[in-house]
């Protein structure tokens, strides 16, 4: 096992410790919709109550998402680009849940900024959220993505290049 996703798990198990959870991390690499592979840390449910579980993912996935910039923050402090990882935290199919939505998202409004010439904003994603859509729109020869305003009201948009 690579030592920095070995270390991504020690870190996601000692945090939820800290928090007084009796849980682990799984590590896997995922295929992600757009083929790339990435470095998934799924936190194993079954010693947490429903409850729990609720708690860990936040309202729209707030506290899920915090954790994991933190994981990605403090894993890749001090790390050169071409060493760093993304990590994804997962919880209860959270994660592959709202990506695929994500995915349809971004392949919906693409096909209608296509369509009609007129760029489109997403609003209310978060900033990990607006990155998936980034990262899907990446490699399209005729789309670009950008973000505009401030947060909390932080939009993306996508519009012909």
């Amino acid at each position: 096992m690579d030592g920095s996703i070995a270390k991504g798990q020690q870190w996601l198990e000692e945090l939820l410790n800290l928090m007084g959870l009796n849980a682990t991390a799984n590590i896997e690499a995922i295929e992600q919709p757009d083929g790339t592979k990435a470095d998934w840390l799924t936190i194993d449910k079954s010693n947490l109550s429903s409850e729990t579980i609720e708690i860990l993912l936040g309202d729209r996935g707030k506290n899920i998402d915090a954790i994991q910039y933190l994981a990605n923050t403090i894993l890749n402090f001090g790390a050169t680009e071409n060493t760093q990882r993304s990590f994804t935290i997962e919880l209860n199919g959270y994660r592959q849940q709202r990506q695929a939505e994500l995915y349809d998202l971004a392949q919906t409004i693409a096909k209608q900024v296509r369509e009609t010439g007129e760029e489109a904003e997403i609003k209310s994603l978060s900033s990990a959220e607006r990155k998936q859509i980034h990262t899907f729109l990446d490699n399209t020869d005729d789309l670009t993505t950008e973000s505009r305003g401030q947060e909390p009201d932080r939009r993306l948009v996508i519009k012909l290049k």
